[in-house]
């Protein structure tokens, strides 16, 4: 980490010639990644990198540089050569910095740059056995294993100073099945903002059962009807369709530039009153949270939608000098090399009153959700896809046959007001969120809910 004078010297210097802001980004990572597949360990990687980038903003732009020697001739002669991105005359306020103090703490039990990397090999392998030996119907197992120790330091013009150590660790596992020509998948995860103590609470063996039962369960599926009907989406679902049909259109560079559904929609009514949505990245043990974003704002829970009404968007810094507002502490970046950019961390749709078995006993007929696959939203028109990787029919108010192949697609705005039941429980699911060519780490939620119709693909 870097001291306080330097620090103080490369924000001076980047704003020498004018500018409104500057911040200093400072990181350190080691990541270590195992891809098991085909019953052998195919690929180790680990190692460790470190940098620093220096942005100014003026006048609601923004300049960049980045360097990864992080000497202080280096990194000053960086902030000159930003400095002449504007002709303004000298910043003339005192840059005093002084130590912010986070508003969460998150305690991880087991680093994993303390475990043996033959330790980490072994829960793949013994992931890998478990799925393979689930069933004949298995062509195909691949375990991936990542984690990530990063540390951060963040100075800003403002006078903030903040430094923050964030640890996530991941497991995936990724089944292939098939029988007389018809293939299935299933995928499981497993992690979060923890250490490897995670795989004690949530072991990544049963996630390998699991995705192997589904992929051969689906074999013997039938093709999921198609057409309109009501839809229960299960909190095991997690909150795909939350994040991808409300969040990123709530992010406000999206919404600052009329590139989303809900520009200009604050105070309006854009969800069922049932539905209010928060994005919280104080929770501890989930993947989105942090102490501190990657701009030196503390960590906070922001309201987004509050029943079904729009209350506000998410904020970075240079969107919120824009807007003449506050930032939601949302400015995130996948590294030094990236310019921090508006993201959801971990977004979620607030239980309800209902008990999740009368939301599907409220229902005569329909499709159950229990997983969600890919999915992708045209964040202008509101409009989404989703596919569905396991599903049921309902039968009678209750869980029926397993159906295969089923999508889902709605306008987010029409599908979130349709809501008419939110249960009392709540499913997390977790997920690498890409956006401008960068990726963060983020989870997102849903209770169970009810959607009285809604468009699914499959066999008319």
């Amino acid at each position: 980490m870097l001291d306080k004078e330097l620090l103080q010297d490369v924000l001076k210097k980047a704003l020498s010639r004018g500018g409104d802001y500057a911040d200093v980004f400072v990181e350190w990572r080691r990541p270590t990644y195992i891809r098991l597949e085909d019953d052998r360990t195919e690929e180790i990687v680990s190692g460790q990198e470190q940098g620093v980038g220096i942005r100014l903003i003026w006048g609601g732009r923004s300049a960049y540089a980045i360097s990864n020697d992080l000497s202080a001739g280096a990194l000053v002669e960086a902030a000159s050569v930003l400095s002449k991105a504007v002709e303004g005359g000298a910043f003339t306020k005192d840059i005093d910095l002084r130590v912010e103090k986070p508003s969460s703490e998150f305690v991880i039990k087991l680093p994993p740059g303390d475990v043996p990397m033959d330790k980490k090999v072994g829960l793949l392998k013994d992931s890998n056995a478990a799925a393979r030996g689930r069933s004949p119907k298995i062509r195909q197992v691949s375990v991936f294993y990542r984690d990530l120790t990063q540390r951060v330091q963040i100075a800003t013009s403002e006078g903030s100073m903040v430094e923050d150590e964030r640890i996530h660790t991941v497991g995936v596992v990724n089944v292939i099945a098939e029988e007389g020509g018809v293939i299935q998948t299933g995928y499981e995860p497993r992690g979060g903002f923890a250490g490897f103590e995670i795989f004690d609470e949530e072991p990544l063996v049963e996630a390998a059962l699991r995705a192997a039962d589904r992929a051969v369960m689906m074999l013997s599926a039938r093709r999921a009807p198609g057409g309109r009907m009501p839809v229960v989406i299960s909190s095991e679902a997690g909150g795909t369709m939350i994040h991808e049909a409300i969040g990123h259109g709530l992010e406000a560079d999206l919404a600052g530039q009329g590139l989303s559904k809900y520009s200009g929609m604050k105070g309006k009514e854009v969800a069922s009153p049932l539905v209010t949505v928060v994005d919280d990245a104080t929770l501890p043990g989930k993947r989105g949270s942090f102490r501190f974003d990657d701009e030196a704002t503390v960590s906070q829970k922001t309201v987004l939608v509050k029943d079904g009404v729009l209350v506000g968007y998410l904020y970075d810094r240079l969107n919120a000098m824009r807007e003449g507002t506050a930032s939601t502490g949302n400015g995130r970046r996948e590294s030094y090399l990236y310019r921090p950019i508006p993201r959801m961390t971990n977004t979620f749709i607030v239980p309800g009153n209902s008990g999740p078995e009368d939301v599907l006993k409220a229902t005569q007929k329909g499709l159950l959700v229990v997983k969600m696959g890919g999915g992708q939203v045209n964040t202008v028109a509101g409009d989404f896809v989703f596919d569905v990787q396991e599903g049921y029919l309902i039968e009678n108010g209750t869980k029926g046959e397993p159906v295969r192949g089923a999508t889902l697609t709605g306008s987010g705005p029409e599908v979130l007001k349709s809501i008419d039941m939110v249960a009392s429980d709540l499913g997390f699911a977790i997920g690498t969120c890409g956006k401008d060519a960068q990726g963060v780490p983020v989870s997102d939620a849903m209770p169970t809910v009810r959607i009285p119709e809604m468009v699914v693909g499959g066999e008319v």
